[in-house]
C-alpha cells in the first residue's frame, strides 16, 4: 500500500525549474543529490535539460512508465496536470502547491476537483500544501526540505510542513536517522490512518510518530492503530486540544467533554502513546528506535552523584516505574568492586571519584541481575570524571544484555563528546533524569499493552424496537429531548433498574400514585424541556403525605411556568424514593471524530465542580469498564472507607456496558445522562434515578 510514494521506479517532477531558489528546482536537486537511484524526468515545456537531464513538455510525452509525480506548479494548472497524470498510469501523486483549501472557498472547491479526478483514475495523494515526503532507505527525498536526514527506524508524519522543516533540521543537528518523514499537508486524501496501515508492516520503522491536528474518522483511526500498536509503538502528539464545536451542550457530560478528552481517551483504548509536547515525542521515540524492549517497570539507576539519583527515583516512584530491588548476589559483587563509601543498593551510587572502570563494575552486576528490567546510567562531569571513556563502557555494555539502557550525562560543554558516544552506540542520552523515567514508562506502558488480549464487546439481550419507537415519536412531535418517562422507558428497554415512577397530570392522579407506591416519595416536574429540574427547584425528596402531594404537585408546576413558560409540562412525575447509596454520573457525547464519549464519575450536583469522571469511547468492554471506575480519584469510596461496605461495582460495570450498547445501537443520541445511578452497598444491585436524553438534529442528520 502507498509503495509508489516510498519505493518508486520512476518519479517525474512537474514544474521542475532551472533557477536554483524555485521549489521545482529545490525539489529536482534533492532527488538527485541524495541517491535516487530510478528514473527522474524534470517536467518544463520552456527547458530542454535541467541539471543534466533531458525535459519532457507534458507526463505524456515521457517515453517510459511514472509511478509517482511530484508537482510543484501554480494551483490553477494542477487539475490539468492531474488529468495528463491519470492518462500516463501515474500511481502516486505529491501535490505540493499551495492555494487549496488553506486559502478559502476558491481553493476548497479546486481542492474537491483535483481529488475527483485522482480519485478517477485511482491515484493516491499526499498534500496538497506540503513539504514533500523523504524515505532514507529507498532513497528518496522528494522534497523541499533542506537536508536529508541519516538512515534510521523512526517514522515521522506531520499534517504541519513548517514543523517537519524545523524537526528535520533539528534532527539533523542530532543526528538522528528516520526510515520515513511525511508532511501530510491538507490531506485531502492520504491521512494519518493511511501512513499507519503502511508502515504497519514496514521492517525499516522500529516506531512511528505523529503530529496531527485533527483526523478525519476517528473510528477508523482507532480501528487502524489498534492493530498497529500490537507490534510496533505509535507515539502522538495532538495539538488544538479545545473542545469540539460551538454548539451549546445541556447535560453534564457535554459541558465535561471535548475533543481533547476524546483524543485522550481513543488514544488510551487504542495503545497510541501520548507525547505533550515535540520534546517528549523525541524522548520517547529515541528510546523505542534505539533500544531493545522494556519487559517490566524495574528500573536499576547508576549514578555518580547522589542529588541527581535521588531525583530519578523520585520520578521513577512518581510516574508509576519501580526501583528493582537488587539480587543478594548483585549486592555483594557492587561491594567487593566498589568503595566503602559507595551506596550498593538501587539507586547504585559509585561516588563522584568514579573512573570509567567504576561505572563498569558496577553496570556488569546490574545489567546481569534478573530483577532488572531497564538501566539509567547517571553521569555528572566532575574532576576525575573519564566522560568519553565511560560513554564507551555504557555502549559496549548496553550491547551484550539485551535491556534497555538509558543516559543521563548531565551537563553541556564537557559532556558533547561523550554524547557523540552514546549516539554512535545507540544509547539515547536526556539531559535530566526525570525525562529518561517519562521514556522508561512510555516502554513499559507499550510493552503492557501488548500483552493485553484484543477487547471483547458484550451484548445484552434488549428490546431496540421499544426505544427505536420512542425516538421515532419524538421526532415525529418535532422534539430532540425526550422526557422522564420515555427516559425511564428507555433505561427498562436496556436492562437497567429504575424506580417505580407514575406520571401524574392531576392533583387527584399524584396523590392516587403516591398512595400506590407508598410514602414517602419523589415529586419531579415532567416536562421535556427542562433539562436540569432541580435548577429551578423542580425535584422534591422525602414526599411523606398525601397533603404535602397537594401542596406540591401545584408548586411544581408554578415553578416551572415561571422560569421557563415556553416549555412544554406533561404534569409531576411520582417516584419512589430509592434508598441511599454512592451517587455516580454515567453519561455519554457524540464527538464529532469519534463516536459516543462514553463517561463514568462520582455523580449528583457536584459533578461539574468535581470534575472526578473519566472517558472512553463506545463500544467498551468488560474490563474497560472495570478501569473507568479504578481511575477516578474518589474509587476509594466505593470500595468503602470507615467501615462502610463496598458499593455494588460489578452493578457499576453492568450499568456501563448497557449504557454502551444503547448508544452504539442509536447513533441519534448525541447526549445522555444517567444522574444519578444510585448504587448499593455489594450485591444489592444500582437504581438509575435520574436520566435524560438529546437526540440528533433533523437537519444535521440530512
Amino acid at each position: 500500500m502507498l509503495k509508489a510514494f516510498f519505493t518508486p521506479q520512476s518519479v517525474a517532477v512537474i514544474g521542475a525549474a532551472r533557477e536554483p531558489g524555485k521549489l521545482g528546482y529545490g525539489v529536482l536537486s534533492n532527488i538527485l543529490k541524495y541517491g535516487y537511484t530510478g528514473q527522474v524526468y524534470p517536467i518544463n515545456p520552456k527547458a530542454d535539460q535541467i541539471l543534466g537531464l533531458k525535459c519532457y513538455p507534458t507526463v505524456l510525452d515521457v517515453p517510459g512508465p511514472i509511478e509517482l509525480a511530484i508537482i510543484v506548479i501554480p494551483n490553477k494548472f494542477v487539475p490539468q496536470v492531474m488529468e495528463e497524470c491519470g492518462k500516463k498510469g501515474v500511481q502516486g501523486a505529491i501535490i505540493i502547491s499551495a492555494g487549496f483549501r488553506e486559502s478559502g472557498m476558491d481553493g476548497i472547491k479546486l481542492e474537491h476537483q483535483v481529488l475527483d479526478i485522482a480519485k478517477r483514475y485511482g491515484i493516491r495523494v499526499v498534500g496538497p500544501n506540503c513539504l514533500g515526503i523523504i524515505s532514507t532507505h529507498t532513497p528518496l527525498n522528494a522534497s523541499f526540505a533542506a537536508g536529508m536526514p541519516p538512515k534510521g527506524s523512526i517514522a515521522f508524519m506531520s499534517q504541519s510542513g513548517a514543523l517537519c522543516t524545523a524537526i528535520l533540521d533539528w534532527a539533523l543537528a542530532k543526528e538522528i536517522g528516520f526510515s520515513h518523514f511525511v508532511s501530510l499537508g491538507n490531506k485531502a486524501d492520504v491521512d494519518e490512518v493511511d501512513l499507519l496501515q503502511a508502515w504497519k508492516d514496514d521492517k525499516h520503522s522500529r516506531v512511528i510518530i505523529v503530529y496531527m491536528e485533527g483526523l478525519r474518522d476517528g473510528q477508523k483511526f482507532m480501528e487502524v492503530a489498534r492493530q498497529v500498536t500490537q507490534h510496533t509503538p505509535v507515539i502522538a502528539v495532538k495539538s488544538g486540544n479545545t473542545a469540539a464545536g460551538s454548539r451549546a451542550v445541556s447535560s453534564h457530560t457535554g459541558s465535561l467533554a471535548g475533543s481533547e478528552r476524546a483524543y485522550q481517551a481513543a488514544f488510551h483504548q487504542t495503545g497510541v502513546l501520548r507525547a505533550t509536547s515535540i520534546e517528549q515525542l523525541f524522548d520517547y521515540s529515541l528510546a523505542f528506535a534505539y533500544q531493545p524492549e522494556l519487559k517490566g517497570r524495574n528500573i536499576a539507576i547508576v549514578t555518580n552523584a547522589g542529588g541527581p539519583g535521588i531525583m530519578a527515583t523520585d520520578a521513577l516512584e512518581s510516574s508509576g516505574m519501580k526501583l528493582a530491588t537488587l539480587e543478594p548476589e548483585t549486592i555483594e559483587t557492587l561491594r567487593q568492586g566498589l568503595p566503602a563509601a559507595a551506596n550498593v543498593y538501587n539507586p547504585v551510587d559509585v561516588i563522584g571519584d568514579a573512573l570509567a572502570d567504576r561505572y563498569e563494575h558496577a553496570l556488569k552486576a546490574v545489567l546481569q541481575d534478573k530483577n532488572v528490567h531497564g538501566v539509567l546510567v547517571i553521569l555528572t562531569p566532575q574532576v576525575y570524571t573519564q566522560i568519553e571513556e565511560t560513554a564507551e563502557v555504557v555502549g559496549r555494555l548496553a550491547a551484550l544484555y539485551g535491556k534497555p539502557v538509558l543516559a543521563c550525562f548531565m551537563g553541556e560543554e564537557k559532556v558533547g563528546p561523550g554524547i557523540k558516544i552514546l549516539n554512535r552506540y545507540s544509547i539515547p542520552n536526556y539531559p535530566f533524569p526525570e525525562r529518561a523515567v517519562g521514556a522508561f514508562r512510555a516502554m513499559a506502558a507499550f510493552s503492557e499493552r501488548r500483552q493485553r488480549p484484543a477487547p471483547q464487546y458484550e451484548r445484552f439481550e434488549v428490546d431496540r424496537e421499544r426505544v427505536a419507537q420512542i425516538f421515532a415519536r419524538a421526532r415525529s412531535e418535532g422534539r430532540v429531548t425526550l422526557g422522564d418517562a420515555e427516559s425511564r422507558e428507555i433505561m427498562e428497554a436496556y436492562g437497567l433498574r429504575i424506580p417505580r415512577s407514575i406520571l401524574a397530570r392531576t392533583v387527584e392522579e399524584a396523590v392516587e400514585a403516591a398512595d400506590s407506591i407508598g410514602y414517602p416519595v419523589v415529586m419531579k416536574i415532567a416536562s421535556p424541556d427542562i433539562l436540569h429540574k432541580s435548577d429551578i427547584g423542580g425535584v422534591r425528596l422525602n414526599v411523606a403525605n398525601a397533603e404535602q402531594v397537594r401542596d406540591l404537585f401545584d408548586l411544581l408546576i408554578f415553578r416551572a411556568q415561571r422560569y421557563m413558560p415556553e416549555a412544554q409540562i406533561w404534569g409531576v412525575l411520582v417516584q419512589e424514593m430509592v434508598a441511599k447509596g454512592k451517587e455516580v454520573i454515567i453519561g455519554v457525547n457524540r464527538d464529532p471524530q469519534f463516536g459516543p464519549l462514553l463517561m463514568f464519575g462520582l455523580g449528583g450536583i457536584y459533578v461539574e465542580v468535581l470534575k472526578d469522571v473519566t472517558f472512553r469511547i463506545a463500544p467498551v468492554s468488560r474490563e474497560e469498564a472495570v478501569e473507568m471506575i479504578d481511575e477516578i480519584r474518589s474509587y476509594h469510596l466505593l470500595r468503602g472507607v470507615r467501615g462502610e461496605k463496598p458499593s455494588d461495582l460489578d452493578a457499576i460495570v453492568d450499568a456501563i456496558l448497557r449504557v454502551s450498547q444503547l448508544v452504539t445501537d442509536f447513533p441519534e443520541i448525541v447526549e445522555m445522562d444517567i444522574n444519578p445511578l444510585m448504587v448499593h452497598e455489594a450485591g444489592k444491585g444500582a437504581v438509575a434515578v435520574d436520566m435524560r436524553f438529546v437526540l440528533k438534529e433533523k437537519e444535521s442528520e440530512e
